[in-house]
């Protein structure tokens, strides 16, 4: 049995037992026993790039500094940001083959920032999963915004938004949907 045959039955079983956006795991399997996260945050001027999951385990330390990493800009609020957003991330990421680090525009917002954006445009939901750790909004300079949202749809785990004229896509660990493409 080669290593990769061992892996992938590894990876197959810790999918099976715990079905935490088994798409977008399943896209992550060819990435090894390790997940990586990288991006770019123009606003606080930080950069991440964090391996978060080693052996079918997250690693709780890395999982902590992206919550911060993610934070609220605005308000400087944090919250728990939903492991299966993280892994659709990074399985879009993979399938992009790039390793420039995504741009964050959006992470965790709080109600009040929510609320704010909401006065400004239609196109923020009222209960918007950013509010519950559970959503991003990303680009990539090396990428199209089509690109991207191709990419994440492609995974089949979650919202995918399009939003190509301010250059930016929405990707969610809610139900699997997409709109704007």
């Amino acid at each position: 049995m080669t290593r990769r045959t061992l892996l992938r039955a590894f990876a197959a079983t810790a999918v099976t037992a715990a079905p935490v956006m088994a798409n977008a795991a399943g896209f992550l399997r060819g990435a090894g026993d390790i997940r990586r996260l990288r991006m770019s945050n123009g606003r606080a001027g930080e950069r991440l790039d964090m391996v978060y999951w080693i052996d079918g385990d997250y690693i709780r330390p890395a999982m902590e500094e992206i919550d911060f990493f993610m934070r609220d800009w605005r308000d400087g609020t944090t919250h728990r940001i939903d492991a299966r957003a993280i892994d659709i991330m990074a399985a879009a990421h993979n399938l992009l083959d790039t390793s420039e680090p995504y741009t964050l525009l959006s992470g965790y917002r709080s109600p009040a920032s929510n609320a704010m954006l909401r006065s400004r445009s239609s196109a923020v939901a009222r209960n918007s999963l950013h509010m519950r750790g559970e959503a991003a909004d990303l680009r990539l300079s090396s990428r199209t915004v089509t690109q991207i949202f191709n990419a994440a749809r492609s995974c089949n785990a979650g919202g995918v938004g399009r939003y190509a004229q301010s250059n930016f896509v929405h990707m969610d660990c809610g139900d699997v949907r997409a709109w704007g493409g």
